[in-house]
């Protein structure tokens, strides 16, 4: 279990390697010398975003202050509290538990490698954030914000995401498994090998994103306004439900056992595709131009 002497012992010996006194660190990160005497002799914990600037400030890797990453996550106290702590809402960080993220502004920080917020991360900003190979699994999102974050290589298999907008963000090579999104919308990002199986994604927006060679099984669009994206690669058990797709494109895609209900088609394009017989008939009931398809023997 992490104890706050052993990260004080760690900040003293990268302080020292540094040439840098305790009040010479302090003015760099902005606190006062007795804070940083206090974080010495573990009679206190830097929070997550101050472990950030420590981490640069030093010269080390985050992953330094600990054997575990996550135990920093779990176990850091409240004792030097950031402006999201003096919020009226009370968190379990308060109490001395389990570090709470919710209703922050994050910028810049690193986050790669946390695992097991669950619900830990709610009603916050979050911007230019790494969260880079993190097991986000079973994460509960609601009224977030994430801006030019980076998730690659991140599994959020199983997360459930509510009324979040997500611009600029990178998925790429990210597992989205059994995720379900509602009244949330998603744009210019990029989702380059990202798997979608089971993915449902329902009343918000998805725009102007990267799908190269992203798997799509079983993925269901619901009540979703779908614009200027490119699909391509293979379809098969997707469903698109009372969705308005507008400059859309399907390119060299397979489609199989792929279902149109309900649509509404404007500048739709089909190039170079395949289809089954009832994929090709559902298309056709939403007469789209079917001239870039060609039927599956």
């Amino acid at each position: 279990m992490l104890q706050s002497k052993s990260i004080g012992e760690k900040i003293t010996k990268a302080r020292k390697q540094k040439g840098l006194s305790q009040s010479e660190l302090a003015q760099l990160v902005a606190i006062s010398s007795q804070a940083v005497g206090k974080w010495e002799r573990g009679e206190s914990l830097p929070n997550i975003s101050v472990l950030n600037q420590l981490a640069e400030i030093l010269g080390v890797d985050l992953n330094y202050f600990s054997d575990s990453f996550q135990s920093i996550v779990d176990e850091v106290s409240s004792t030097e509290p950031t402006e999201r702590n003096k919020s009226n809402r009370p968190s379990e960080a308060a109490n001395g538990t389990l570090w709470d993220f919710s209703e922050g502004n994050w910028m810049n920080a690193d986050f790669s490698g946390v695992t097991n917020l669950t619900e830990k991360f709610n009603y916050s900003n979050v911007q230019n954030c790494l969260f880079v190979g993190a097991e986000l699994r079973g994460l509960q999102l609601k009224n977030n914000n994430f801006h030019h974050c980076d998730f690659s290589n991140a599994d959020v298999s199983n997360a459930r995401i509510e009324r979040s907008n997500f611009s600029a963000n990178s998925f790429s090579n990210c597992s989205l498994q059994h995720v379900e999104f509602s009244g949330s919308y998603v744009s210019g990002s990029d989702f380059t090998q990202a798997n979608f199986t089971s993915l449902t994604f329902g009343s918000g927006g998805f725009e102007n994103n990267t799908l190269t060679d992203a798997v799509f099984k079983q993925t269901s669009f619901v009540d979703t306004r779908i614009k200027d994206v490119i699909f391509n690669g293979s379809m098969e058990n997707c469903s698109f439900e009372k969705c308005k797709l507008t400059n859309v494109t399907f390119q060299d895609v397979t489609l199989t056992q792929t279902f149109f209900k309900h649509n509404r088609f404007k500048g739709v394009t089909f190039v170079n595709c395949q289809a089954d017989r009832i994929t090709y008939e559902f298309l056709k009931i939403g007469k789209v131009d079917l001239t870039g398809i060609t039927l599956l023997v």
